[in-house]
C-alpha cells in the first residue's frame, strides 16, 4: 500500500523543516524523512558544534593573554577537553531536540525516520513504506570527501565530523587540506595545546581568496605556531610509531610530517549516491551534484534539490535560501532566481574573514574598470583597544557603475562588520551612498565610511 503525500521532503537540515512549515501553512499534507539526525550538517557537525569549539579555543587563548589586559592568572591555562566537547555537544543536542520537537508537532506533516530511495519519479521507498507525492524536494545536503589518496586505507585519519568525538587533545593534529574547514580546525586545535602542522597541495591557502587575503592568514596562524606546508606535491598516508606519517614532498622541507593524527579537510562531496535518483530520471553533474535551474527545480518537474547537495551554495544561509525560493515561487507566486543572490561567507578563524561578492582578482580578470580601497585593521581604533590589529579590510567598486562588486574584512568583527557591505550590495546602491553614513564609535564599522572615501582606481 501507498502512503499518499500532497509533498514529500527528503532530508531534514537547514531547508528541509522550513519548507514543511510552509507547505503544511498553505494546507499541504506532508511528510518529512530523515535517516540520521534532524538539523542536518550546521547543527550537528557543522556550524554550531565548531564554532562552540571556536568559541572555547578563543576563551583559552584570551586566558594566555591576560597579562596583555593587565590580568594576571596564578595558574597556567589548563583544557579539560571532555568538557569542550560536553558543551559542543550540548549546544548541538539542544538545537536538534527543539527542531524535532517542533516537527512532531506540525498539523498535516509525518515525519518519517529512516533512507529514502526513489522507486520511480514521484515513488519514495522508506523502509517497507512506499511513499509517493507530485511535489519532492531533496534536502539531502553533503559529507567530507575522501579522495583516494596513496595509503589512506591504512591508517586512522579524521574527517570534519569524527574530529567532534576527541575528548582530549592529539599531541601533533596534521591536517590535510588549507580551506576553511582546514583553518578553523587548526587554530582551534593550537589554542587547545596540540602541534598543529597545515598540508596544502597548491601554492597558497585557501586559493579562492585574493593573494594579500591568503598570506595575511597564513601569517596570523603562523603567528600562533602553526606549521604550513604549502606545494605538497604527492600526498600520501603511511603508519607511524607516532601515529600517521604524511608524505609532503615539498620543494622545501622535511619531505614528511609525523603526527598523531591526521585530520582530511580536502572538500565536500552531496549525499547523492544512494537516493536511486537514476530511477527518477534525475540528472548528476560530473561531481555527483543534482542539477537544478533558476528556480532549483531539477530536470524531472516536480522534483527540486535544496542546500549542499544541488551545488549552488555550500553553507547554512544559502541553504535556508534556496527555502526561500522555493517557497516565494511555489506558494506566493514569485519568480525569485538563485543568480540574484549576493554571496557572502565568513572564515570563523580569529580575527575572522568575513567576504562578500567577487575578490579582487575576480574583479579585475572581468576587465571593468575598479576603485579599491585598503586599510589596514591597525588603523581600527576598535581593533587598537581591543589588541586585536591584525588584518584589513578592503572593498572593490565598479567605477562606471558605483556598485559595490565585492569586500573582504579580515580583522576584528570582520564576520559581523561586513553585513554593512552586504546589505548596501543587496539593496544595489551606490558605494557613494556609503560615505555619509554616521556608524557608531567605536566599532570596525565606522571605519567604512573613511575606506570609501579612500577608493583609489586601479590598471
Amino acid at each position: 500500500m501507498t502512503r499518499r503525500f500532497d509533498a514529500i521532503i527528503v532530508g531534514g537540515g537547514q531547508a528541509g523543516p522550513s519548507l514543511a512549515g510552509r507547505l503544511t501553512a498553505a494546507g499541504m499534507s506532508v511528510a518529512i524523512v530523515e535517516r540520521k539526525l534532524f538539523g542536518g550538517t550546521c547543527v550537528n557537525t557543522g556550524c554550531m558544534p565548531t564554532k562552540t569549539l571556536v568559541a572555547s579555543a578563543y576563551a583559552a587563548h584570551l586566558a594566555r593573554r591576560g597579562a596583555d589586559y593587565g590580568i594576571v592568572l596564578n595558574t597556567p591555562v589548563r583544557i579539560d577537553m571532555a568538557r569542550v566537547k560536553a558543551r559542543a555537544e550540548t549546544v548541538a543536542s539542544n538545537a536538534r531536540r527543539n527542531l524535532e520537537t517542533w516537527l512532531h508537532g506540525l498539523a498535516n506533516c509525518t515525519v518519517i525516520e529512516g533512507h529514502a530511495r526513489f522507486e520511480g519519479p514521484y515513488r519514495l521507498r522508506v523502509g517497507d513504506e512506499l511513499l509517493s507525492a507530485p511535489r519532492i524536494f531533496l534536502n539531502v545536503g553533503g559529507r567530507a570527501s575522501v579522495p583516494d589518496m596513496p595509503g589512506i586505507d591504512h591508517v586512522r585519519y579524521l574527517t570534519n565530523t569524527s574530529i567532534l568525538a576527541l575528548d582530549k587533545v592529539p599531541e601533533h593534529l596534521v591536517i590535510v587540506g588549507g580551506s576553511y574547514i582546514g583553518l578553523e580546525f587548526a587554530q582551534m586545535y593550537r589554542r587547545f595545546g596540540a602541534q598543529v602542522t597545515i598540508v596544502e597541495k597548491g601554492p597558497r591557502l585557501i586559493a579562492r581568496e585574493d593573494q594579500d587575503v591568503s598570506e595575511a592568514i597564513r601569517e596570523i596562524l603562523e603567528g600562533e605556531g602553526i606549521v604550513v606546508r604549502t606545494n605538497a606535491e604527492c600526498i600520501r598516508f603511511e603508519r607511524h610509531p607516532d601515529g600517521v606519517s604524511v608524505g609532503v614532498n615539498c620543494s622545501s622541507g622535511e619531505p614528511e610530517v609525523a603526527g598523531s593524527d591526521v585530520l582530511l579537510a580536502v572538500g565536500r562531496r552531496p549525499n547523492t549516491d544512494d537516493l536511486g535518483l537514476d530511477k527518477a530520471g534525475v540528472a548528476l553533474d560530473s561531481r555527483g551534484y543534482i542539477q537544478v535551474d533558476e528556480e532549483l527545480v531539477t530536470n524531472v518537474p516536480g522534483i527540486w534539490a535544496l542546500g549542499d547537495c544541488n551545488g549552488r551554495g555550500a553553507f547554512t544561509h544559502t541553504a535556508y535560501n534556496d527555502f526561500e525560493i522555493v517557497a516565494a515561487n511555489l506558494l506566493d507566486g514569485g519568480s525569485r532566481r538563485v543568480s540574484e543572490r549576493v554571496l557572502a561567507y565568513a572564515l570563523y578563524i580569529d580575527p575572522p574573514l568575513g567576504r562578500v561578492g567577487m575578490t579582487e582578482t575576480q574583479a579585475r580578470a572581468s576587465g571593468r574598470p575598479l576603485l579599491v580601497g585598503k586599510r589596514p585593521m591597525s588603523r581600527v581604533g576598535r581593533a587598537i583597544e581591543k589588541d586585536e590589529t591584525q588584518g584589513f579590510m578592503k572593498i572593490v567598486v565598479d567605477q562606471d557603475t558605483q556598485k559595490i562588486l565585492g569586500a573582504a574584512i579580515l580583522g576584528t568583527g570582520g564576520d559581523e562588520a561586513i553585513h554593512g557591505i552586504v546589505d548596501a550590495m543587496n539593496a544595489g546602491t551606490s558605494y557613494m551612498g556609503l560615505q555619509w553614513a554616521v556608524p557608531i564609535h567605536p566599532t570596525v564599522s565606522e571605519l567604512i565610511p573613511t575606506l570609501i572615501g579612500e577608493m583609489k582606481p586601479v590598471a
